[in-house]
């Protein structure tokens, strides 16, 4: 994800826009101004002038904290079928459980049908559609948790965030 510059105050409103967006920036106060204040992750300022290193520096502890907070956002899962994300949390069955298990070892990655019908039943799938079936129930009860399993044609499935992916994803 790439860091923004913006110029304080003179691009007031485009900051107002990156954040609204979510897009990581790094705000350059002129000597002598109160810089903007925020307590997000995804914002940083430095006073100018300043050398082209300091800048460049700054904007890399940005992109690491911005990597840092995405990697805090990872599903949890323990050993009763509870998955908890953000403070949020469901309760899974059995078989959803041991299917969330295989999503989450693979996390933002495909994961095939096969690999998710042998975690979901190790003595074998009873039908053809049943894994489809707990899919689709999986879905509903990630949806509150701002989770999605999104299905990549020819592939099998991908567990990601809610707001992540593109359109092209979502259409698989």
């Amino acid at each position: 994800m790439q860091v923004e510059q913006v110029r304080w105050p003179i691009e007031e409103d485009r900051l107002s826009a990156l954040r609204r967006e979510s897009v990581p920036r790094l705000v350059m106060v002129p000597e002598g101004v109160a810089p903007p204040l925020t307590s997000d992750v995804l914002e940083d300022w430095i006073r100018l002038p300043a050398s082209e290193e300091d800048i460049r520096s700054r904007m890399r502890v940005l992109e690491d904290r911005v990597r840092a907070s995405d990697d805090r956002r990872a599903p949890e899962i323990d050993e009763n079928g509870l998955l908890r994300m953000d403070g949020l949390w469901v309760s899974l069955p059995p078989v959803e459980h041991r299917l969330m298990i295989a999503l989450l070892d693979r996390y933002r990655a495909v994961v095939s049908r096969e690999a998710l019908a042998r975690a979901g039943w190790p003595e074998g799938i009873p039908g053809r559609n049943v894994l489809d079936v707990h899919i689709v129930r999986l879905r509903r009860r990630l949806a509150p948790l701002g989770l999605a399993i999104r299905t990549v044609r020819s592939r099998g499935y991908l567990l990601e965030d809610g707001a992540s992916g593109s359109a092209a994803a979502r259409t698989g």
